[in-house]
Formats: structure tokens, C-alpha cells, sequence
């Protein structure tokens, strides 16, 4: 798996877009609400600043045992952009282990946004065989815990940084294998 072949996931309402350079200008308005910012830290980036951001990541993980997947959300019948979902995916073993994450711009929250989007991801995921997906979710972020129980991860007892670390249950997503 590499980021090059990640390709466009398709859910009901959205597309899930291979993240680009040119997805900076428009995703810098995306996500300027410094409200956004309380649960995943920093301040809103600039268009250049985002640029900078999306050129690294699109290059890819320096180390090798890592793919980066980065898409931006698109909602098909808006034509605008409304998010990111992502996951570092880590060889090794049988298939190896997915940390994801997903952020939806204040305007298009409360509307089901990211659950779809984060459950196109762990679908996709489990269809390129990854073994375990996690995410990292503050204890009083409710939104994004709903988002992840939707997405068929259950809390664990670990903690890193003060985040739960939410987990799928091994072997497979309660969605089946896409």
C-alpha cells in the first residue's frame, strides 16, 4: 500500500479525494473556525501554510514501515469540501495496523459527515487487509467517540497523551470486508 494507489473512496454523499497540494487554498477556509482547533490543537493554518503541510504529506512517510493516506472529504452534491480523514498505516505481521483520524470544518458538523466519511475509511482499510484499526480520541470529545463507535471501534483501558485509544475488533469490521 502507498499513497500514490489510496485512491477515491465513494460513499453515499461523498467523495473521499486523494489529498493534493491544490486542496490547501480551499481546505485553509475548511478549517478556520479556531473553535475546531479546542479538541485538535493549534490554530487554523494559512493557505501557505497548508501548502507547506500537504507537501510533506503527500511525499509520503520518511520511514518506510509507514503510508501516509490522506484524503480531503468532498460532498458530492455541494461540490465544496468539507474535511480530512487519514491513517497511518504501519506493516508488519499479518496486515498490519491502521491509526486514523478524521476532522469535519464547523458548518457541515452535526450532519453525519464524518461518521460516513470515517466509515468509507475503515472499509477500505479492512478491503487492504489491515489487522487493527485505532484512533485517539479525547475523553470528552462525544462527537468524535459517536463518530468512532459508528465506525465499529470500541474504547480500550490505554491511554496515550490523555487520549482513549479506541480500537476494532480483530479480525474484522463489523461492516465486512468491502
Amino acid at each position: 500500500m502507498d499513497a500514490m494507489n489510496a485512491g477515491t473512496i465513494e460513499t453515499g454523499r461523498l467523495d473521499l479525494v486523494p489529498l493534493a497540494v491544490a486542496h490547501a487554498d480551499e481546505m485553509a477556509e475548511v478549517l478556520s473556525d479556531p473553535a475546531l482547533h479546542v479538541f485538535i490543537g493549534g490554530a487554523p493554518h494559512s493557505a501557505p501554510a497548508l501548502r507547506s503541510r500537504y507537501a510533506r504529506l503527500v511525499a509520503g512517510s520518511p520511514d518506510p514501515s509507514q503510508t501516509w493516506w490522506n484524503w480531503v472529504i468532498r460532498i458530492r452534491a455541494e461540490q465544496c469540501l468539507a474535511g480530512t480523514v487519514q491513517a497511518t498505516v504501519t506493516t508488519g505481521g499479518r496486515g498490519g495496523a491502521a491509526e486514523v483520524a478524521w476532522v469535519v470544518g464547523t458548518p457541515w458538523q452535526g450532519r453525519g459527515i464524518a461518521t460516513e466519511a470515517a466509515r468509507g475509511l475503515v472499509r477500505r482499510l479492512w478491503a487492504q487487509d489491515v489487522r487493527v484499526i485505532r484512533a485517539h480520541i479525547p475523553p470528552d470529545h462525544h462527537a468524535s467517540a459517536a463518530v468512532a463507535a459508528a465506525a465499529g471501534l470500541a474504547p480500550t483501558g490505554h491511554r496515550h497523551e490523555g487520549e482513549i485509544r479506541w480500537e476494532s475488533p480483530a479480525p474484522r469490521s463489523p461492516f465486512g470486508r468491502a
